[in-house]
C-alpha cells in the first residue's frame, strides 16, 4: 500500500520548485517499484516517474526529464519527487503509486490519495 504524508503539494509560480514525498506501508521497495502519476484537469492520468530499488533504475516522462528528480530513502520507505522549473503545464493532481512488482515495467497496483499542484504563470 502507498500512503502520503506531508506530500508537499500547493501553489507555486512558474519557475519555482516543489518537493513531494510519500511514505509506503505494507511493503518494501524490494517487492514494489514506486513512483508518481498525475492527472491534469480534463486529461487522463499519466505516469510521471518511477524508481525501482531491485533494478536500480529510474524512469521519467519525457516532459519532465531534466526538471524532476525521483529518489528514495529505503530506511524510511519513502519516495520523493523533486520538481524544479515548474510550468503551468505541470498543474495536476499528483498521486503516489506502487507497482504490482519490483520493476517499473509493472502496472500500477496501489494508488495514493493524491495532492494538487498548481503552477501559476
Amino acid at each position: 500500500m502507498c500512503s502520503c504524508r506531508r506530500l508537499g503539494g500547493g501553489l507555486v509560480q512558474a519557475g519555482g520548485s516543489l518537493r513531494l514525498s510519500c511514505a509506503a506501508s505494507g511493503f518494501t521497495f524490494d517487492d514494489h517499484a514506486v513512483g508518481w502519476w498525475r492527472q491534469a484537469p480534463g486529461k487522463e492520468r499519466e505516469g510521471v516517474s518511477c524508481i525501482s530499488n531491485s533494478d536500480a533504475t529510474t524512469t521519467y516522462q519525457d516532459s519532465v526529464k531534466g526538471r524532476f528528480t525521483i529518489s528514495s530513502d529505503n530506511a524510511l520507505n519513502t519516495v520523493y519527487l523533486q520538481m524544479n522549473n515548474l510550468t503551468p503545464e505541470d498543474t495536476a493532481v499528483y498521486y503516489c503509486v506502487a507497482a504490482g512488482g519490483s520493476s517499473c515495467e509493472h502496472g500500477v497496483q496501489y494508488w495514493g490519495n493524491g495532492t494538487l499542484v498548481t503552477v501559476s504563470s
